[in-house]
């Protein structure tokens, strides 16, 4: 078995490239979120956050290694809060630094309740070609508790004005597990977000993060015999609709999965720019480098010089775990070849965890690949490549 630890070799290809570009704004904070985002005080100095955000490509362009960029996810905070001038603007200046694939998916979230009459066609004017819309919900009961600024009214107007703009490939964000829900209002959020015809759903349980006001002051969450259910009956009405779900929490029709999110998981590259934006790049030298923005707004806008706050290494000792993470979230998981070729280590340095977690059932054969229960423990399954 060859040694983990030991230098890794470049990829012989260089992984795909995206680009992550965090918004850090919204309108207020909600309880449940851990991301870095910031009630705006006022008006959000957009002029200002271009530049910085030019500035700080800049200082980065050279990991881009002239790789074009295959995809790009605007998070944040509320991107939709940001004018379509903006966006203009910054896909402007994006691709005079640099080269797209002339395919590239370029997605926006967006939130309703922060959406004026006219901004979808905005954004598809200025190049944003899908949309991942911030429903959580179609209750009026659960988005108060959520502290969802908008109704459910308000989340349908959303998505409509979304598809008469033009948006045909586009995400609905949806949650389950909210507090007091019951089985049927779960179900009931879910036939509302199909009656939409979406491409694409997010469907996630609501989990309790640290340094959030649901932590500081837990709700009282559905048990775990409601949870399975919701799941369990959630999953069936959404393979009857010809949705599968391709990845832990992601469904679909076929061709419509998120490219940018296929680009995470199976352990591609992908650019960071914008407060608190993570970035991992494959360098040349075989190294595997991951990196993270000044998280403050004001701290972001101010800085002199690089914007990056930070810098490590993913260790070739590491590498097989991150690579792990990522990949078998997927329900069709990775040909074995792509571990090579994502990780720089031979297949070797894995050989024998995967043949014993065959063994036990919990991976199919020939594949890096979760069988069904391995997807149900996949925690215990991960924790052989600690």
């Amino acid at each position: 078995m060859a040694d983990p630890n030991a230098a890794a070799g470049p990829a012989a290809v260089s992984p795909p490239l995206s680009l992550y570009v965090h918004v850090p704004w919204c309108v207020r904070k909600c309880p449940y979120c851990d991301f870095n985002s910031h009630a705006a005080d006022g008006e959000i100095p957009e002029q200002a956050y271009l530049q910085a955000l030019l500035d700080d490509l800049d200082q980065d362009l050279a990991l881009a290694d002239g790789r074009p960029i295959e995809s790009v996810f605007i998070g944040g905070g509320t991107p939709s809060l940001l004018s379509g001038d903006f966006y203009r603007s910054l896909f402007t200046q994006l691709r005079e630094r640099l080269a797209f694939s002339s395919t590239a998916e370029v997605t926006l979230e967006a939130n309703p309740g922060t959406l004026e009459a006219g901004r979808f066609e905005q954004f598809r004017e200025a190049g944003i070609n899908r949309l991942s819309i911030g429903v959580q919900s179609f209750n009026a009961a659960h988005l108060r508790t959520l502290g969802r600024i908008h109704d459910p009214e308000a989340a349908s107007r959303a998505i409509e004005a979304a598809k008469a703009a033009g948006f045909d490939n586009f995400n609905i964000d949806l949650m389950h597990g909210l507090p007091g829900q019951t089985p049927e209002q779960a179900l009931s959020d879910l036939r509302t977000a199909l009656s939409h015809q979406p491409p694409h759903l997010s469907w996630y349980q609501l989990t309790i993060e640290p340094n959030t006001e649901f932590y500081s002051r837990p709700p009282a969450l559905p048990e775990d015999d409601g949870l399975w259910e919701i799941f369990s009956r959630g999953a069936e009405e959404l393979r009857r609709a010809g949705f599968r779900d391709y990845e832990v929490s992601a469904w679909s029709l076929p061709g419509h999965e998120s490219r940018h999110n296929l680009n995470y998981w199976t352990f591609g590259d992908y650019l960071a720019l914008g407060a608190g934006g993570h970035g991992k790049i494959s360098l040349q030298d075989g190294r595997i480098l991951r990196y993270w923005k000044t998280r403050q707004p004001a701290a972001y806008l101010n800085r002199i010089g690089s914007r990056t706050s930070g810098t490590e290494d993913i260790a070739p000792d590491e590498r097989p775990l991150e690579f792990m993470m990522n990949a078998l979230r997927l329900h069709e998981g990775v040909d074995e070849s792509l571990y090579r070729a994502r990780t720089g280590l031979p297949l070797s340095s894995v050989a024998v965890k995967l043949e014993e977690l065959r063994n036990q059932g919990l991976l199919t054969n020939h594949r890096i690949q979760a069988t069904d229960q391995g997807q149900r423990y996949l925690n215990s399954v991960l924790e052989h490549f600690l």
